[in-house]
């Protein structure tokens, strides 16, 4: 499976901004997709995860109610929409793809697209 992040920039604090993550060469409909974050100096984290159904999600705290995940099986892509944005979101954001249940522990991942830069000035 390989999978293409795309929609990052540079966005003013309470900006919005659609990722987009999307995937080829498998069947994309059987994985759990996930997104994770790394900002500049610190550990790559785990933001929201979506199940194959789309029957399941998870966000960090530090996003919840600002940020959502959802897919499309059709076109074979994930999205993360994000609202509110603040300058601590600024981060390199990546997508990620594996078999079974949402976790956040990125080992657990099997694939990873390269990562799209998001940017928020304050």
């Amino acid at each position: 499976v390989q999978l293409q992040a795309s929609g990052g920039g540079l966005v003013q604090a309470g900006d919005s901004l659609k990722l987009s993550c999307a995937a080829s060469g498998g069947t994309f409909s059987s994985y759990t997709l996930g997104w994770f974050r790394q900002a500049p100096g610190k550990e790559r984290e785990f933001v929201a995860g979506i199940t194959w159904s789309g029957l399941r999600t998870f966000n960090v705290n530090s996003v919840k109610g600002r940020f959502a995940i959802s897919k499309n099986n059709a076109k074979d892509t994930v999205y993360l929409q994000m609202n509110s944005l603040k300058a601590e979101d600024t981060a390199v954001y990546y997508c990620a793809a594996k078999r079974g249940p949402v976790t956040s522990t990125e080992l657990q991942y099997d694939y990873w697209g390269q990562g799209t830069q998001v940017t928020v000035s304050s």
